[in-house]
């Protein structure tokens, strides 16, 4: 195991052009660590930059104390699965996962021990004989997933690597993952653009952006306070409804006062600085019912678009003449109806407040 740390790391394909700019990070040692953000962001190339598959244009990356700039990819102790498996399609199972261990000298009785101890960590000691093009996808993966963890390296890497995969089965595999990680205790960076796989998979996240750290945290504490209106529109499935606004009078008003809400003691003293001056609101869809459920919920009549019911729950897609605001709920009323109005209301303690300027959390 190894931690791994990120120094002022920048990266330029062309001259003023950076697709990580000015990156730090410390991996702690065992750590399941995930990068999170919107395609071209910059995060595979800090996966491939830790790999050393690409060249840094300035600052320094550390792998238990040591730096690795100048040192090869095949001695810095890492292993990387890929978002395509990258698997030899003429060897089969066993030869792919032993390959890496072929190279390296090991004696053929060790080699043999090595592949069918990780086979059945992964439950494919059946495909052993089997070639790539035998297997379906979450097959592939777990032989990919085998020939990394066979070397026992101090640092996984994972590239998307579960991109190619069907729902259901993205699902099942991300669990594998997790419970593989529990099992071997070792530091483990995970790229990814879905924000499910951040959420559920990491002991802690790095939502990016532009090649730049917008956040880090524990999943839940990214959720529950997302430093800016990037985070908050990024992190959350469905993400959170962001609607312009102004304060008024100890009010909230959305979208030129098609919506008012009243805003609470402690809002007012928080946003006293920001009367008369456009802001970003921000509410979570689950923190939007059709019931009222206490003081600190205010109705709010909105017309309904449409609805997807989604078994345990339905996801109720409302507007209010000039932006859109999804609700998520667990009531189904049969008697609702496209282009209904109802009655919603907002819990105003969950609600959160972006600066409009810089998009930083108020």
């Amino acid at each position: 195991m190894a931690k791994v740390e990120f120094r002022n790391v920048s990266k330029e394909y062309t001259e003023n052009v950076r697709v990580v700019d000015n990156f730090n990070l410390n991996v702690n040692d065992g750590e399941f660590l995930v990068l999170v953000g919107p395609s071209g962001c910059g995060k595979s190339t800090i996966l491939r930059l830790l790999a050393g598959l690409e060249e840094i244009t300035e600052g320094e990356i550390f792998i238990d104390n040591k730096c690795v700039n100048r040192i090869p990819p095949k001695d810095r102790d890492i292993s990387m699965v890929f978002q395509n498996y990258a698997l030899y399609p003429h060897m089969t199972v066993f030869k792919n996962m032993a390959f890496g261990l072929k190279l390296r000298k090991f004696p053929k009785k060790e080699i043999l021990k090595l592949v069918n101890k990780t086979a059945k960590i992964l439950n494919i000691e059946d495909l052993l004989e089997r070639k790539p093009k035998q297997l379906s996808g979450g097959q592939k993966q777990r032989v990919a997933l085998g020939r990394a963890i066979i070397r026992q390296p101090s640092v996984f890497l994972f590239d998307e690597p579960l991109s190619n995969l069907d729902a259901k089965l993205r699902v099942h595999m991300r669990t594998e993952i997790k419970k593989l990680h529990n099992r071997l205790k070792t530091t483990m960076v995970y790229v990814t653009h879905d924000q499910t796989e951040a959420m559920t998979m990491g002991d802690r996240i790095v939502v990016i952006k532009n090649g730049i750290v917008q956040q880090l945290g524990a999943p839940m504490n990214i959720y529950n306070d997302p430093a800016n209106f990037f985070v908050a529109g990024f992190i959350g499935s469905p993400v959170m409804n962001l609607l312009n606004a102004n304060i008024e009078n100890g009010q909230l008003i959305i979208n030129n006062g098609k919506i008012k809400i009243p805003l609470l003691e402690t809002q007012k003293k928080v946003l006293r600085s920001y009367n008369d001056r456009e802001i970003i609101a921000g509410i979570r869809p689950e923190n939007i019912t059709i019931e009222n459920n206490g003081p600190n919920y205010v109705g709010v009549k909105l017309f309904l678009d449409v609805f997807e019911t989604l078994g345990s729950e339905i996801l109720l897609y409302l507007n209010d003449g000039k932006s859109n605001i999804i609700c998520k709920t667990d009531k189904y009323d049969p008697k609702i109806k496209q282009t209904d109005t109802l009655t919603v209301f907002f819990n105003v303690d969950k609600m959160h407040f972006f600066e409009k300027e810089s998009g930083n959390k108020i």
